[in-house]
């Protein structure tokens, strides 16, 4: 009998990827969504999918419905509170489950005190309540994996990026007409020398280090891993990549923190690139690829540069 299979937020961008390596490897998959959007990938994987639409946020008895489905495998990708983790737990301890995955994110880290960061630091500073509930998570799951066994893993997404993603800019933020700016070869500022980090990483290779992990369960529970590419990139480098991919001459200066964000102008988005840079690091995978043979298959630079791509094919930008 085939390995049964739940993926909450099948339909999104690491589901879309992640859901059809399930199938050609002979899982039986059921995708929950709310049945708002349709898979970003095509592939025929998804005629043999069961689809199942459930709102999280909706139904208070969301954790016992993914409970009565008996999965051996839960993948659990659009979980942002505590309390949720601690429901799901509590309802799949009744089951067979033999594999509870949980998305977390580099933002649990907060500000780093050292790099590369190690994924299992266990004294992580999160700056904000979305990183700070993914940290809580990530501690109870640990918790329950040594002292009552339950089988977790924890997978940390940076930057999620690829075709049809709203991707993170150079100036760390979504911010779109930035690009059409540099298309055009006109000057942008950047915060303060540029230096700050982004750690892009591509949906796909999200979903790699998720199977890898099933695939290597024994080695990953009770892990927590990094799903990033290879190489962070500066804001610095990320600008000048954008003015070469457009066949421009770089033409970049930069702005302490208070004359930048008078210059860029608009609160959330000044906001949002806070949050990014504040958290500015480079995210170890040494583990994923010891343990799990994870290897990206995308450097950041081809990430963002499809993500591109795909905003030109959308009319996202406009030339």
């Amino acid at each position: 009998m085939n390995m049964k299979v739940i993926v909450i937020g099948g339909c999104g961008h690491i589901g879309s990827f992640l859901v059809p390596m399930f199938i050609k490897a002979g899982y039986e998959v059921t995708a929950i969504s709310r049945g708002k959007s349709k898979p970003y990938s095509r592939d025929y994987a998804w005629e043999k999918v069961n689809m199942v639409v459930l709102d999280r946020e909706k139904e208070t008895d969301f954790a016992e419905k993914i409970a009565a489905m008996n999965a051996d495998i839960v993948v659990d990708l659009i979980n942002f509170h505590v309390e949720d983790t601690r429901k799901m737990v509590k309802a799949l301890k009744e089951t067979r489950l033999s594999h509870y995955l949980f998305c977390s994110s580099i933002w649990a880290h907060g500000r780093v005190k050292t790099l590369e960061a190690d994924p299992n630091d266990m004294r992580k500073e999160p700056l904000d309540d979305y990183g700070h509930n993914k940290f809580l998570s990530e501690l109870y799951l640990k918790e329950q994996w040594r002292i009552a066994g339950f089988p977790a893993t924890v997978i940390m997404p940076g930057q999620i990026s690829g075709a049809g993603w709203t991707i993170i800019n150079p100036w760390g933020n979504t911010n779109t007409k930035m690009f059409e700016t540099i298309a055009r070869g006109e000057k942008i500022y950047l915060p303060n020398w540029g230096m700050e980090t982004l750690h892009h990483v591509h949906a796909s290779d999200v979903a790699q280090l998720f199977f890898k992990a099933i695939e290597h369960r024994n080695q990953s529970l009770g892990e927590s891993f990094h799903a990033v590419a290879e190489e962070s990139m500066t804001l610095y480098g990320y600008a000048r990549l954008m003015y070469e991919f457009f066949h421009q001459q770089p033409d970049i200066d930069f702005l302490p923190w208070d004359k930048w964000t008078e210059y860029e102008g608009n609160a959330d988005e000044v906001s949002h690139t806070y949050y990014h840079i504040a958290r500015s690091g480079k995210y170890s995978i040494e583990n994923a690829r010891r343990l799990l043979g994870y290897q990206p298959q995308f450097t950041t630079q081809e990430t963002v540069i499809e993500a591109i791509q795909s905003y030109m094919e959308r009319g996202v930008i406009k030339l």
